[in-house]
């Protein structure tokens, strides 16, 4: 094996995830750790020597091969943040915007004719929280009835029939009420074990503006495409993009914007886009996605990048083993990205890790930035850390059998 990278720089853009990008340098530093110890090789972290707010350094040595490497998080988390900001009867209100948007556009109907885990992980938090609602009314309305009889009796005792209809109404109506905002805050507050509110969060912020990206979204990935340009422009052997659940899609768009701008230069470091988990249909089958449709029907074409696209069916959460292009409806002639595989979580991880994980569904997710037992082609610590440039590690690599390429979206059109 030959040494393509000595250097090289990663720019990690996550989901759609509220929580601080140290989580990602801890995950990082936990399984990175473990997978070093699995499959013989030195992998340590040390604090970031450059780029943005937040990153860290890697120092790797890998097949008799030493890297190093910069790993920054694009962060976009405080716009996650203020989107999240809804009391619980705004939250009820998504929900009927965000099944309005699906429903009424057709999506929904063709979303599940193309896969129906990351469907059924759409639809959880409408019931779950439909659920939660119903479960606090019928607590509420048993309250009601209970203190009106009660109170009810408790009156006819002390002969004060003109009380009767406003305790056993009023009264009664109150506490029925107070019992029906309490277990409402309290499954709020649990949701920590539920995911009802922060799902309910992700999939309207997508739905609200029909596919298309809110302006302080648009501001902010236009900040990120700076970023990687400047990169692009420095002593690196490789810069590797890494977009994971829906930051998949958002580093389609930065990336598409960067070429068509000429901002990728013909003899700077190699640059290698992975997208991991991705969520792509869940925009681009939304009407007002044109954005989307147009990113991903450009950037499969172009040769000055190398893309990756690793999913598995064992997660739930991602459009597995679906061509995120091809699938969209608007794969071109000539499309050349991106190679997709699969992470074969039953394969790649023991029987007992498996067993562990296997309804996990939030954690297998995040698999793909985590430790396999039985690592196959794709390591994310190798991709992120090895000698091997993204183009180099996957050379000659062939599809995944399984791979998904009929589109089941009307939008035809990237216009």
């Amino acid at each position: 094996m030959t040494q393509d990278v000595a250097k090289r720089r990663v720019f990690y853009i996550p989901g759609y995830d509220p929580i601080h990008p140290r989580r990602y340098r801890e995950l990082y530093r936990k399984e990175g750790r473990a997978q070093a110890q699995i499959s013989g090789y030195d992998l340590t972290l040390a604090p970031k020597r450059s780029g943005g707010p937040y990153g860290w350094h890697v120092r790797s040595t890998q097949d008799g091969a030493a890297v190093e490497a910069d790993i920054e998080v694009l962060i976009w988390a405080d716009i996650v943040r203020d989107s999240m900001a809804n009391s619980i009867p705004a939250t009820y209100g998504q929900l009927l915007r965000t099944a309005w948007a699906y429903i009424g556009s057709g999506a929904l109907f063709r979303l599940m004719r193309l896969r129906k885990g990351p469907v059924i992980a759409a639809l959880y938090p409408i019931f779950a929280l439909i659920l939660q609602l119903l479960l606090a009314l019928g607590l509420g309305f048993f309250t009601y009835a209970a203190l009106s009889g009660f109170l009810g009796w408790a009156v006819s005792l002390f002969s004060m029939p003109g009380l009767l209809p406003f305790l056993t109404t009023g009264v009664s109506a109150l506490a029925g009420l107070g019992v029906v905002w309490g277990i409402l805050r309290w499954f709020r507050k649990k949701d920590g074990t539920f995911y009802a509110y922060y799902l309910m969060h992700d999939y309207a912020f997508t739905a609200r503006w029909g596919g298309a990206n809110p302006p302080e979204l648009e501001a902010r990935l236009a900040q990120f495409g700076e970023t990687i340009a400047q990169a692009l422009k420095e002593d690196w052997d490789e810069v590797l993009v890494v977009g994971h659940s829906s930051g998949a899609h958002l580093a389609v768009s930065i990336l598409a914007d960067l070429i068509r701008a000429g901002r990728v230069p013909e003899n700077g470091p190699a640059l290698g886009f992975l997208s991991l988990g991705h969520v792509v249909p869940m925009v681009s089958y939304l009407p007002k996605a044109r954005r989307l449709r147009g990113d991903l029907a450009y950037l499969s074409t172009r040769a000055e990048l190398t893309w990756v696209d690793v999913t598995a069916p064992g997660d739930g959460c991602a459009f597995a083993l679906c061509d995120p292009v091809r699938v969209s409806g608007v794969g071109p002639q000539g499309q050349r990205h991106p190679l997709v595989l699969s992470a074969a979580f039953t394969q790649t991880l023991s029987p007992a890790r498996w067993k562990a994980l296997r309804w996990r569904f939030f954690r297998l997710h995040f698999q793909y930035l985590c430790a396999f037992d039985r690592p196959k082609a794709y390591d994310y610590f190798r991709v992120t850390a090895g000698p091997q440039t993204l183009a180099g590690r996957f050379a000659g690599v062939k599809h995944a059998k399984s791979r998904i390429t009929t589109p089941a979206n009307k939008f035809t059109s990237v216009a």
